[in-house]
């Protein structure tokens, strides 16, 4: 199982928006692909049509609950072969229940490996903090991906979490690799969207993921439906560019 963590901790540069429907494109393509919300504010877990009160077992349970088996806490979603590891709010509260445990760092790692041969991708929609649920994410993953809001400040917010990547390189996981810097909200007729653009490309090289993800009415729409772009117009620019992601990525 290939796992994928999607991390940025700066907020609102379409982190979820890429994990929903990545996922989706993924499991379009014919990929069993299970999505974990690691996001207390549950913003995964109701774009794919879930009520987080609802769920009887979470991704929470998953750090606290060795007695339950994984497989038991995903659900179906109303897309063909992609699963969910839902959160809630309880989520908010696991980061005191792990700092007395040993490995603390690793538990999602551990616990991962449940469903190892269920799936062919994982995809982590991690919260917008440096946290040690973040790192958990991070330590159990092959790679991150990191979508970049086509802004100025952007640019700021990245250079922090490629800090955190090397620590957790250097400290928990060896393995790790940058998988690539997605554009996110690209806006072609901006002179600062281009100009951040090529600034990236320049930089960061072959780092920056051919495909980009444009401002798209209908992408915007999805979460709304509690869809993802695919089930809600998958017709749409916004569809067509995640197909074509996940086909990048391959």
């Amino acid at each position: 199982m290939r796992t994928v963590a999607i991390a940025n901790q700066k907020g609102g540069c379409g982190k979820t928006t890429t994990a929903v429907n990545l996922a989706a494109a993924f499991a379009v393509l014919g990929k069993r692909v299970l999505l974990i919300d690691l996001d207390p504010q549950a913003h995964a877990t109701l774009g794919l049509g879930c009520d987080p009160e609802a769920v009887d077992k979470t991704i929470y349970d998953l750090f606290v609950d060795t007695d339950t088996p994984v497989p038991s806490m995903t659900v179906e979603t109303n897309v063909q072969r992609l699963s969910l590891l839902a959160s809630n709010v309880l989520l908010s509260g696991v980061e005191l229940e792990l700092a007395p445990m040993d490995e603390r760092e690793h538990v999602m790692s551990n616990r991962l490996k449940e469903v190892n041969g269920s799936y062919d991708m994982c995809l982590i929609d991690c919260s917008p903090s440096l946290s040690l649920l973040t790192i958990n994410a991070l330590v159990a993953s092959d790679q991150v991906l990191i979508p970049v809001q086509t802004h100025y400040y952007a640019l700021e917010g990245l250079r922090q979490l490629l800090e955190t990547v090397d620590i957790v390189q250097r400290r928990f996981n060896e393995n790790l690799e940058i998988l690539g810097l997605l554009l996110t909200f690209v806006e072609s007729r901006t002179k600062l969207s281009r100009q951040v653009q090529k600034q990236m490309r320049e930089y960061f090289g072959d780092l920056v993921f051919t495909t980009v993800i444009h401002k798209d009415v209908r992408l915007a729409e999805a979460p709304s439906a509690h869809e993802p772009v695919f089930v809600y117009a998958p017709e749409s620019t916004g569809a067509y560019e995640h197909r074509i992601l996940a086909e990048e990525i391959g």
